[in-house]
């Protein structure tokens, strides 16, 4: 790998009119020894708790058959994405702040813009479908396991990739044609368009603008499609006449919401500000809470409080027990 401190950062370019360039050097929040090794205490302690997590949902839901229903589908998928999408960004990050270099080879920044593009996209993806399975369940509980066939789930999968998949291409190939110059530091703790556009001396982002643009369209229509189902959800539990059902849904629903705007309003802030110089912690708690937080916190939310997880989680644990 090819590695810089920041006295060898303008010797990144190559022969041919400094347009050749090897490589990026990420956001550095402080030059401190100690609060590098605290930054890298703190993002590894996330990212461990956060791939336990994932991995525990996604193997309860494999080996346990009474998990194997629509719901427990897409909320395996979406521990996965969550478990790739940290892995894009933060180790790399983690892996910086111990070594001390602040340096991404291009091609490694070509990867990590595609990824990051690709499953965030397809985060959204699931989370639409899993809103329309929460739909059907409740608004329409007779028919749900007819409209709810494994040939739907799959379909709905399928189009979560094949989106994710061309917004990734469509993105990363749009910011990687521009011609980059001047200073090669990336105001971010990795490769993200908005970040990559502030090095380009390219006047002509038409192909960005339209990669933006149809991100933002397939993203505000995901929103929509989620904020109807949940309309139908909340008018349906508001006719229960049990107040515990009513209070259950409702504590479930919520925080869906909350997740589900958090991500995309921060995805959308951190893609659609103004051109200016922000502070670089603001773009650091921004982009971390559409790449790093749902990691951590959607299998709290969707999974952890899930008397069916529980139950499932105390079975293996309780066959891992005899076992030894």
């Amino acid at each position: 790998m090819f590695l810089l401190d920041s006295k060898g950062a303008s010797r990144l370019y190559n022969m041919k009119n400094n347009t050749h360039l090897w490589g990026f050097l990420l956001l550095r929040l402080t030059d401190s020894t100690v609060l590098l090794g605290l930054q890298a205490a703190l993002f590894s302690l996330v990212y461990l708790v956060s791939t336990l997590e994932n991995l525990t949902i996604v193997l309860l839901t494999v080996l346990d058959h009474h998990l194997h229903t629509p719901m427990y589908f897409f909320l395996r998928h979406l521990s996965f994405l969550d478990l790739c999408l940290i892995s894009t960004t933060v180790p790399k990050y983690i892996l910086n702040s111990i070594t001390l270099t602040d340096s991404i080879s291009f091609l490694e920044c070509v990867c990590q813009l595609f990824f990051v593009i690709m499953l965030t996209a397809l985060e959204v993806g699931i989370l639409t479908a899993m809103s329309y399975d929460r739909y059907v369940a409740i608004c329409h509980p007779l028919h749900y396991e007819a409209v709810m066939s494994k040939r739907c789930c799959v379909q709905l999968m399928a189009v979560s990739w094949l989106s994710g998949g061309a917004l990734g291409i469509l993105y990363s190939a749009g910011t990687f044609s521009l011609e980059f110059c001047g200073s090669i530091r990336i105001h971010q703790f990795f490769c993200d368009v908005p970040a990559l556009l502030e090095l380009t001396c390219s006047q002509d982002h038409a192909a960005v603008s339209v990669s933006v643009g149809l991100g933002v369209l397939y993203g505000f229509s995901c929103f929509v499609c989620i904020l109807v189902s949940y309309v139908f959800i909340f008018s349906t539990v508001l006719k229960m006449s049990s107040k515990q059902n009513r209070s259950k849904a409702f504590s479930t629903c919520i925080p869906h919401l909350v997740v589900v705007g958090t991500f995309l309003f921060t995805g959308a802030a951190a893609y659609l500000k103004p051109a200016t110089n922000s502070l670089p912690f603001l773009d650091l708690l921004c982009s971390a809470f559409y790449t790093v937080a749902p990691a951590a916190l959607n299998p709290i939310i969707y999974c952890l409080r899930n008397s069916d997880i529980q139950s499932a989680l105390f079975k293996v644990l309780g066959k891992a027990r005899r076992v030894l």
